[in-house]
């Protein structure tokens, strides 16, 4: 049944996530944290960080690590399998019937369209990390962390990965000299 479960969830991002990876995301949430409840929101965020380190498509990174973490090596190759080839078949049917309309208002129209509803759906996504930021880290640090990667990122041009990977050997440290405080008081 999970293995089913898994197929039906990456198919519906593969079918429904218009736009690439930015609209996937929040579809892929929608199913494994909230629906399925696979995966906490932290987790998530996790796999979300560790995975836009990465070079390829992020929806087919998270389906493969998702589909692997829920139903191992079976749980993969359907996730994979569901996230890619719906776009395989749309990319064949759109591209070749709708090179032929691509010069109609409405088609046009269509496309214009999906921006926004796209935009609305990272806005959301993007609350609600930073609502579990806070609940981590508090208001203070959580924005003092936002806006310093929003200069990081923008201003100074620092790849997302270094960041990440700086931010994530900096809590491993934090966590290891924790443990050693707690361990040699005891």
């Amino acid at each position: 049944m999970k293995q089913f479960q898994l197929f039906y969830a990456f198919l519906k991002v593969g079918l429904l996530g218009y736009g690439g990876g930015p609209s996937s995301i929040p579809l892929v949430h929608k199913e494994v944290v909230e629906r399925y409840k696979w995966l906490s929101d932290d987790e998530f965020g996790d796999i979300l960080a560790l995975g836009n380190t990465l070079p390829g498509p992020i929806a087919t990174k998270m389906a493969g690590y998702i589909g692997y973490r829920v139903g191992g090596v079976l749980g993969t190759v359907l996730s994979l399998i569901a996230t890619t080839v719906p776009t395989i078949i749309l990319m064949i049917v759109l591209l070749t019937s709708l090179s032929s309309f691509k010069d109609l208002d409405w088609v046009q129209g269509m496309t214009k369209a999906v921006v926004p509803v796209v935009g609305v759906m990272l806005a959301v996504l993007t609350w609600q990390f930073f609502e579990n930021a806070k609940k981590g880290l508090g208001w203070v640090k959580t924005v003092i962390f936002g806006v310093a990667s929003l200069l990081l990122l923008e201003w100074l041009n620092v790849h997302p990965g270094i960041l990440i990977g700086v931010l994530l050997v900096a809590a491993l440290v934090k966590k290891n000299k924790k443990e050693q405080e707690g361990g040699s008081s005891s």
